[in-house]
């Protein structure tokens, strides 16, 4: 077991390496120049020599790699040009935000892709089938900035003074703020950045309203996820609700699940029961694999809703020629990718007695 893991991580080292090269090297040939990006009017060519000098990218890009990986491997993703900050420090403290977006556009995806490709899986054939693999692939073809464009119009706008309506950007109605939970409860916190563990989950909104028990703080809070969540999740709600009917049609179709029909078995549980817990194994690889697309889609999204996430400040970051925001996200996605793929090689290995683990 300890081998098998060891060498699907030496594998993995190339990878990411080569992803992280690729992206090296692409943010800097781009056109622009991001001393000009960050001062604007100010950037003199005596200023921007400096500026240059400061940041090394006066350097040669293979030099500026080996600097740039040495500092990775201590721990030191570099400071932002845009921002004038730490990467670390920029990221981890709008991290919550974006986690608490990926969990809920998640949820929307399980909770109505599953159940969809139930029910199309056991009306095959029929209309209800048809219409839900129509609203799949419609759903799955979808731009994630345009479907979140039409869904802040649809219902921040026309459904406006409406029981629909709904917050088409931020996370909190404007003067609602929520008391820290370690604060409510009277707890000493010398440090209250998102560094620290209260720190981070004091910015995550509807988990912190939960702690203190502010149950308007919550729903305010959680309506504000709602469309940021759809938008984000349809597409993986999609692939999910596809899978789980190919997935299930082919269980549905062995001799076992025949025998629970002939044995009497009730026929939600030959379904539920017999069907659908052997059905999952593919679905489960989907949502796992989902999560690396939902934080990259969470670039758009926040942006297009007004978040102040690690996708907003993403996108400040490219159209800033910020390189070190960017080479730092596409190293967290790509890190994450890995440990994904990790893990769903690791779970079919156990599964499928043809492939050994020594």
């Amino acid at each position: 077991m300890v081998g098998y893991l060891a060498r699907r991580l030496a594998l993995s080292i190339p990878v990411l390496l080569g992803i992280l090269f690729v992206t090296f090297s692409l943010a800097r040939l781009l056109p622009g120049d991001p001393c000009r990006s960050a001062l604007g009017e100010r950037a003199t060519p005596q200023i921007c020599d400096a500026f240059n000098e400061r940041y090394g990218l006066n350097d040669p890009i293979p030099e500026q790699f080996r600097i740039y990986i040495r500092d990775v491997l201590h721990g030191d993703l570099g400071d932002s040009i845009k921002f004038g900050r730490p990467v670390n420090e920029l990221l981890v403290e709008r991290l919550p935000v974006t986690v608490e977006l990926t969990f809920y556009a998640m949820m929307f995806a399980i909770l109505v892709g599953v159940p969809s490709g139930v029910i199309s899986a056991y009306y095959h054939n029929s209309a209800i089938d048809v219409g839900t693999m129509i609203g799949a692939n419609v759903g799955v073809s979808m731009p994630v900035f345009w479907l979140g464009l039409m869904l802040s119009y649809l219902f921040g706008v026309v459904l406006k003074d409406s029981p629909l309506w709904l917050p088409p950007s931020g996370r909190l109605s404007a003067g609602l703020a929520i008391e820290p939970f370690y604060q409510a409860w009277g707890i000493h916190v010398s440090d209250t950045s998102a560094f620290t563990v209260p720190g981070f989950i004091a910015n995550i909104n509807t988990l912190n309203a939960l702690l203190v028990g502010d149950w308007h703080a919550f729903g305010d809070a959680l309506q504000h996820m709602i469309l940021p969540a759809v938008a984000l999740g349809t597409i993986p709600m999609s692939l999910i609700a596809r899978m789980t009917r190919s997935s299930l049609l082919e269980v549905l179709g062995l001799n076992y699940v025949r025998t629970a029909r002939a044995k009497g078995v009730h026929e939600v549980g030959v379904v539920l029961r017999h069907g659908l817990r052997n059905a999952m194994l593919p679905v489960v690889t989907i949502i796992g694999l989902s999560l690396g697309s939902l934080l990259s889609g969470a670039v758009l999204t926040e942006t297009i809703f007004g978040l102040s996430g690690v996708g907003r400040v993403l996108y400040d970051a490219i159209t800033g020629r910020d390189y070190t925001v960017v080479q730092a996200f596409t190293l967290i996605i790509a890190v994450i990718f890995v440990f994904i793929n990790l893990v769903v090689d690791t779970l079919y290995a156990y599964l499928d007695p043809r492939i050994r683990l020594e």
